[in-house]
């Protein structure tokens, strides 16, 4: 099944010792900074990894992120606790990407990249995996990586938000619904949807029983 594919990829969640999300929070707004610098790197990497599947660009990715903690440091001594902190960063990254995206489009970016994939003079170099140094497993991690990416271009914004909140971020169905303003069930029901978008996309690269 593709979810193997996806889950070939993904960070696992973190379950992370010591003080909760709110503690952060109350610290940093009574004045003590140092709470910022554990909650960039409770979530530097989910979101990093948001970003970098988000707008398919290493480079972008980590200038989009770094955007995304510039904003929750200016707009975190507002912060009501209304909403889970992870619910309310998840929102501020998927603002910055979308923001992002339309910024490249509206600069023309990749658009005249060859329809083989191959990328322009800008882009990061695609890594390729040493056969004598690399395991098996890390070679075909990385083309499980380029399939992926591929892939995940190729939707909609809408399946490629979901898909990433859901099976590469691994977000309960009930938080993905507070940060896209969704019921239980439309989550659901378009998590299938997205799923079967990217089966058939990535079915048309790789054999079906590889799936």
């Amino acid at each position: 099944m593709f979810v193997a594919l996806l889950a070939a990829v993904s960070f696992p969640s973190l379950r992370l010792a010591g003080p909760t999300d709110g503690d952060l929070v109350d610290r940093f707004q009574h004045g003590d900074r140092r709470a910022f610098d554990e909650i960039v790197r409770r979530y530097q990497d989910r979101i990093y990894t948001l970003c970098r599947r988000w707008l398919d660009d290493a480079q972008g990715a980590e200038e989009t992120a770094q955007d995304v903690f510039i904003a929750l440091y200016r707009s975190l001594p507002g912060f009501r606790g209304e909403s889970q902190l992870s619910t309310w960063v998840y929102k501020v990254a998927l603002n910055h990407c979308k923001n992002h995206r339309l910024y490249r489009t509206r600069r023309g970016y990749r658009r005249h990249e060859p329809i083989d994939g191959t990328p322009d003079d800008d882009a990061p170099a695609r890594q390729f995996a040493d056969e004598v140094a690399s395991s098996d497993s890390v070679v075909h991690r990385n083309e499980a990586e380029s399939l992926l990416t591929t892939a995940l271009a190729s939707l909609d914004e809408e399946h490629r938000q979901i898909l990433i909140l859901r099976d590469i971020e691994d977000l309960a169905y009930e938080e993905i619904g507070e940060i896209l303003d969704l019921p239980r069930g439309t989550v659901k029901s378009r998590i299938h949807r997205a799923r079967a978008e990217l089966a058939a996309i990535l079915g048309r690269t790789i054999g079906r029983e590889d799936l």
